[in-house]
């Protein structure tokens, strides 16, 4: 393929297969097992606005069944031209200036403009810094929903505030951009390592800072995403109607993938604790039919996603809160739901939240249903399972059951005065300083 440069090749590849970009970003991905690459990315490749890093080239070559080695040999090509992807030689090329006798005053002035193209030239991140930030970000989002948060939240700031010291430096616009959408998500993440540490001031605090990223880099899908995590955010400190509002403010975003279902299941969420039950069921009808429709994949995976199990376990927790026999049953098959299709995803896609909150769930519907016995049998994953893996929000869970279990109506039994006290030691050893990280990203 001679002297071919890699955005070309990319194209001739491509196209001699009748390709569109998109489908060379599926092919990819399923190589990958995830939605690691859009056709955005591909077209950026083809433009060369970026190349892709060896990993990348591994994965491509296999997508089109060449040898690696004829993809390293375009790079060489791409980044042997001017202009290329040498710092130093662009900075040598644009800083020659013409001389010319009896010029003195232009050739000064010629100078002027090449020290400023030398400056355009020093730049601290380049396409592999991007490429390695982006693939640690959709690591880190995956690891998140079923590791334990000690393991993550290190490195999530040490991530978090490298990205913010690039920014601070000086990069090509298309990397400026690039790096503003890695700080969004890292913030992002950051929001929910203390939504999970029940410090909801400082949750705000980065989720403010991730929509000023987005907002930055133009980023309609992390804009949408932003505003469910402050909707989580009021959610959680009571402020109900606010969540709703949130919610329904996100949902104006022109958002691809699954965020208009976490945002309509939110949003129903909220409407139902708030007691307006006509707008709760419309919002999760609005849910299922975003679920169904389900347009482009994700960009990131993990907890930038909402999967269908995600889903489930949302609506048995808005159907209990609107009450009534019928949506009670309707809770109950949405957790079960909801618990059924985490177990039969990988490992690393199981959230152990949502698992906690729907096996929860359950137990509240059976108590609802004058089931004791299967209160205590759904209770026993959550009771049974290490403290330290339990979030704030489902401390508040178990609490609010027990002050449930509480009732006359379930009249002193032994079984429920049994349970409380099984509850009330469970949520006592989770709220404790031990079972938290000893630094808390802020």
């Amino acid at each position: 393929m001679g002297d071919t440069g890699i955005g070309a090749l990319l194209v001739r590849l491509r196209t001699e297969r009748g390709w569109t970009q998109q489908r060379v970003a599926d092919e990819y991905n399923a190589l990958e097992g995830r939605a690691a690459k859009t056709g955005k990315e591909i077209g950026r490749y083809e433009r060369e606005a970026r190349i892709p890093v060896p990993y990348t080239r591994r994965h491509l070559a296999q997508v089109f069944g060449v040898d690696v080695a004829v993809l390293d040999r375009a790079v060489v090509v791409s980044k042997s031209r001017p202009g290329g992807d040498s710092a130093t030689g662009a900075s040598m090329a644009l800083s020659v200036a013409p001389q010319r006798s009896g010029a003195g005053v232009v050739s000064a002035d010629a100078a002027v403009s090449a020290d400023f193209a030398r400056f355009i030239a020093q730049r601290n991140a380049d396409e592999f810094v991007v490429e390695q930030l982006e693939a640690d970000v959709a690591r880190l989002a995956r690891a998140y929903v079923s590791h334990p948060l000690l393991e993550l939240h290190v490195e999530i700031k040490r991530l978090r505030d490298g990205v913010f010291a690039l920014l601070r430096g000086r990069q090509r616009p298309q990397q400026t951009t690039d790096l503003y959408v890695a700080a969004s998500r890292l913030c992002g993440l950051s929001a929910h390592v203390c939504l999970d540490l029940g410090d909801y001031d400082s949750a705000a605090t980065h989720a403010r800072t991730a929509r000023a990223c987005a907002e930055a880099a133009g980023h309609e899908g992390m804009l949408a995403w932003v505003r469910a995590v402050e909707s989580l955010i009021a959610y959680w400190t009571g402020r109900y109607e606010q969540a709703a509002r949130l919610a329904q403010a996100g949902r104006h975003h022109r958002a691809s993938g699954t965020i208009g279902a976490r945002l309509a299941s939110l949003e129903a969420r909220a409407l139902a604790i708030a007691g307006d039950r006509a707008g709760a069921v419309a919002a999760l009808a609005d849910a299922e039919r975003s679920r169904e429709a389900m347009p482009g994949h994700d960009e990131v995976p993990g907890l930038f996603a909402f999967p269908a199990a995600k889903q489930f376990a949302y609506a048995g927790t808005s159907y209990l809160a609107v009450g009534g026999r019928e949506h009670v049953r309707r809770a109950i098959a949405s957790a079960d739901t909801a618990i059924r299709l985490y177990r039969s995803a990988e490992d690393d896609d199981q959230s152990v939240g949502d698992l906690f909150a729907a096996h929860v769930d359950l137990a509240r519907g059976h108590l609802l249903l004058g089931d004791l016995d299967g209160t205590e049998a759904m209770l026993g994953f959550v009771l049974e399972s290490p403290p330290e893996r339990m979030s704030a929000s489902i401390v508040r869970r178990l609490t609010a059951l027990g002050r449930e279990l509480s009732g006359s109506q379930y009249g002193g039994a032994a079984q429920t005065a049994h349970l409380r006290e099984r509850i009330q030691h469970t949520a006592v050893l989770a709220a404790s300083p031990a079972a938290h990280p000893p630094e808390l990203p802020t």
